[in-house]
């Protein structure tokens, strides 16, 4: 979604695409905790909401890691559609048009022959994005209960106990857990992650 939008943005040179970054950029500044003071309602009463359209069948959203993992994408989804429409700026539109002029509709011109150029952009976005909502704690802790809490709330948690008897050990052995999957994706990605940040530094 956030490709596709940021794809049609920094080809549009409408008022309407400004005015959407512009309402993009407000939702991106405003804190989280206004953000989930709308969510939590809705989780907590899902079932009593939905119920008329689903019947019995309708589910309770709270602490369901799905739900939030769509909380999480759509909070983000500003920067993303921001960072990503910097890169297709940097991507001359003559390309566009080539393919265009070789039988592809807008969608085949994206697909085919933008994406494969932005490949490293859309997953140093993409990185980004992950480390947002994997470092992301009042949305988590919120949403979701004590059996479904993600690495870091269930940390911090262990941690800020009224009374803890951890050790330099277990303060480690928590640090690395946390920060152990973040340097194998960096690792992995290294060179799109590098690659995708110089992108438009050198044109020509």
């Amino acid at each position: 979604v956030g490709t596709l939008a940021g794809y049609g943005l920094a080809r549009s040179h409408t008022s309407l695409a400004f005015w959407i970054l512009i309402i993009a950029l407000i939702f991106r500044a405003l804190p989280h905790s206004v953000l989930v003071a709308g969510y939590l309602p809705v989780f907590i009463h899902s079932a009593e909401i939905l119920r008329p359209f689903l019947g019995d069948a309708a589910p309770t959203l709270y602490g369901q890691p799905w739900a939030v993992i769509a909380v999480l994408v759509s909070i983000n989804q500003p920067f993303t559609i921001w960072m990503l429409r910097s890169f297709f700026q940097n991507i001359p539109s003559e390309l566009d048009e080539a393919a265009r002029v070789d039988g592809c509709n807008h969608f085949q011109a994206f697909r085919l022959v933008i994406i494969p150029v932005m490949w490293p952009g859309v997953i140093t976005t993409g990185l980004f994005s992950f480390l947002l909502a994997y470092n992301d704690f009042l949305v988590t802790s919120l949403l979701l209960d004590a059996q479904n809490q993600t690495m870091v709330p269930a940390i911090s948690g262990y941690f800020n106990r009224e009374t803890t008897t951890t050790d330099q050990v277990e303060a480690v052995a928590a640090a690395v857990s946390i920060t152990a999957p973040l340097f194998v994706l960096v690792l992995f990605f290294q060179k799109q992650i590098i690659s995708g940040l110089v992108q438009g530094a050198v044109k020509g």
